[in-house]
């Protein structure tokens, strides 16, 4: 059974930092790209990150310069490290296994976490 277990969110000041993980199990991690969203209260879930098998990035224009995906096989684990943090990026965030089809779309998600809030103040 396959299971994801997003950590590291939390409340932090405008302009500051959070990291994010991800733990995986269940299946072999390697061979997949994995993908983060969030979903803000009374919005739909957005695409916010993807990482490759072989470590490729792709990354929503409005968190690009500012956040870092990156993944460790050795731990099964995919992380999104955060800076430069605004109260607009406040939202419930998910890690997600890519299944086949557009890397930005929901539905090409198989598994997903049950998210981890992140609250930045202004």
């Amino acid at each position: 059974q396959e299971q994801l277990v997003e950590s590291g969110g939390g409340l932090v000041q405008g302009g500051g930092s959070l990291r994010l993980s991800c733990a995986t199990s269940g299946f072999t991690f390697s061979i997949y790209a994995m993908g983060w969203f969030r979903q803000a209260p009374g919005k739909e879930r957005e695409f916010v990150a993807y990482i490759s098998r072989s470590g490729e990035v792709i990354y929503s224009d409005s968190v690009k310069g500012r956040f870092t995906i990156s993944r460790d096989n050795a731990k099964n684990t995919v992380h999104l490290q955060m800076n430069s943090l605004k109260p607009e990026d406040t939202a419930v965030y998910y890690c997600a296994t890519h299944d086949a089809g557009a890397y930005y779309a929901r539905e090409s998600f198989r598994s997903w976490g049950q998210g981890t809030q992140v609250t930045v103040s202004a």
